[in-house]
């Protein structure tokens, strides 16, 4: 008598270790190789394509603010007229517009040029002394000697953080040319303050200091700011080359693999064809000799030769629709004839096939249904494979005098189980997932006398995965295995109620001539005549 099923219990498979990618091994020493030649190539210590990229935005800047900075220098000649020989003014203000223009021109030139990597270097000392010399023209006009009694302090000061201020702006991306227009300018600032020996010159050369360092600190905090962009872009389109490069390579891999499946589908249908034939005529030919329908063997060996002949060849039948089956499930072309299937049933029956199996073997199958399961809607065919599947492995791998349980019962969603567990050897944890790819054998199964083509466990798990169940494989060594497939609630088939009648349902006969139903006319006519609208 059957007993009621035990809830199974799903455990999930062990996640494998995640393998360290080489990918990302390659792209770090790759990495560390360029950073170790920039450094050894670059003149400021970072890659040679930043230094190129670094004098071109102060070419850049330096062009942009020109008008800005001729227009600085033409105001501060005509201020400094007033105080100094209109002459002198005159002449330093040419001298500051002519180092301004050849600032300028050399900038066109670096822009137009695209000079090679050595050649950065004499660009950078090129720019450098411009700088300076323009710093020296700033100072010659603030301790001008003529000038510096008849300025005010407020003057000079506010014009020396005017100069400091723009020049540490313009050259940011040049961080030795910006002190080398600025320091000048500053220290004779600082100094001339320093010599008057009054303690409110003496604060204004402090202060004269502390903008110096300030403006040199900003100016460092804008070439960082300005490096780290750049070597975010860099590394951007180095992600984009990267990403391109292995798009390129996944899809002449893709084309690739399809190509090969197209062969493989017509390698498939070409030998499926091609080795159906004649083993049609194999069987045919052997159940006639082993059956002895003309007659008797001369010699009884060959009858059971016959017999051999023919269980060969229904195994290599078997196994070229295994593999057919596999193929058309991996193209998705594999069809489900969906219907009512009673899942009890279809694994009884099964059970019945293999019960002779199992006999010779001296294995006991136990059955543990439940009763009174409804049928769930899926293809009879592929679940009497899955369980075919699963309880010949489970036979194949079950020593003598072994027992395999075979339950079928509710799992705790309202779906329906089945669970295959025998005493057999066992699978390792580490040959799990090889055991369910295609084609994969354990250490077990090559040992075992009864080799498969280990297509069994992939098909059962491809075809639940199908019917949207789960396929859940435990296993511990010498003590057995155990398979359970649940199907989903979905797919259960309850019995419907029965539909109440609804008040505004229409009349199941059609109304007679004065919109009365046929009853209740009749009940009309039965009616006293007396009590009709009394209430009685």
């Amino acid at each position: 008598m059957s007993n009621s099923a035990e809830k199974p219990e799903v455990v999930q498979l062990p996640a494998e270790p995640p393998a360290v990618a080489p990918a990302a091994t390659r792209r770090a020493a790759a990495q560390r190789v360029r950073e170790a030649r920039d450094r050894l190539t670059s003149s400021s210590g970072t890659r040679p394509a930043f230094d190129s990229e670094l004098l071109r935005q102060y070419a850049q800047t330096r062009l942009s603010a020109s008008y800005v900075i001729m227009l600085l220098v033409v105001a501060s000649g005509l201020l400094f007229g007033f105080w100094m020989p209109p002459v002198s003014a005159a002449a330093w203000t040419c001298g500051l517009l002519c180092i301004h223009t050849a600032i300028i021109r050399s900038c066109g030139q670096f822009i137009s040029a695209q000079p090679s990597p050595p050649e950065i270097r004499k660009w950078r000392t090129r720019f450098i002394v411009l700088d300076l010399l323009y710093g020296l023209g700033w100072t010659a006009l603030l301790i001008h000697p003529s000038g510096f009694d008849a300025v005010s302090n407020t003057l000079i000061m506010f014009l020396m953080l005017l100069v400091v201020a723009v020049s540490s702006m313009l050259a940011a991306s040049l961080p030795i040319a910006a002190l080398a227009a600025t320091a000048p300018v500053t220290a004779a600032i600082a100094v001339n303050f320093a010599l008057s020996g009054t303690f409110d010159n003496y604060v204004l050369a402090l202060l004269a200091l502390a903008a110096e360092a300030y403006f040199a600190l900003l100016a460092h905090r804008l070439h960082s700011a300005t490096l780290a962009t750049l070597e975010a872009r860099a590394e951007k389109d180095a992600l984009i080359g990267e990403l391109e490069q292995a798009k390129a390579i996944s899809d002449e891999a893709r084309h690739r693999a399809e190509a090969a499946n197209v062969a493989k589908s017509r390698f498939l249908a070409q030998m499926s064809h091609e080795l159906r034939t004649p083993l049609n005529a194999i069987l045919g030919f052997s159940e006639v000799m082993k059956s002895e329908i003309f007659g008797a063997h001369a010699v009884p060996v060959y009858r059971e030769y016959s017999s051999d002949i023919h269980n060969s060849g229904v195994h290599l039948l078997n196994l070229i629709n295994e593999i057919l089956d596999l193929s058309r499930i991996e193209a998705g072309r594999y069809e489900l004839n969906e219907e009512a299937v009673s899942l009890v049933h279809v694994v009884g029956d099964c059970h019945h096939l293999l019960k002779l199996r199992a006999t010779n073997r001296g294995i006991t199958i136990h059955e543990v249904f439940e009763h009174g399961m409804p049928r769930i809607w899926g293809d009879e065919r592929a679940v009497r494979q899955i369980v075919l599947n699963l309880l010949s492995n489970s036979i194949k791998f079950t020593p003598q005098g072994g027992e395999i349980w075979l339950k079928v019962g509710w799992t705790a969603s309202g779906g329906q189980y089945l669970s295959v567990k025998d005493t057999g050897s066992g699978i390792p944890e580490d040959e799990i997932p090889i055991v369910l790819a295609s084609f994969g054998q354990g250490s077990n199964s090559i040992k075992s006398a009864e080799q498969g083509a280990g297509l069994g466990l992939p098909i059962a798990k491809s075809l639940i995965d199908m019917h949207g169940g789960t396929f859940t494989l435990r296993s511990k060594i010498r003590i057995g295995t155990e398979v359970i497939v649940t199907f989903p609630p979905e797919r259960v088939m309850s019995a419907l109620g029965p539909m109440s009648e609804a008040e505004d349902a229409p009349p199941l006969q059609p109304e007679n001539g004065n919109g009365r139903t046929p009853e209740v006319a009749r009940a009309g006519r039965n009616k006293p005549i007396l009590s009709a609208g009394t209430g009685l």
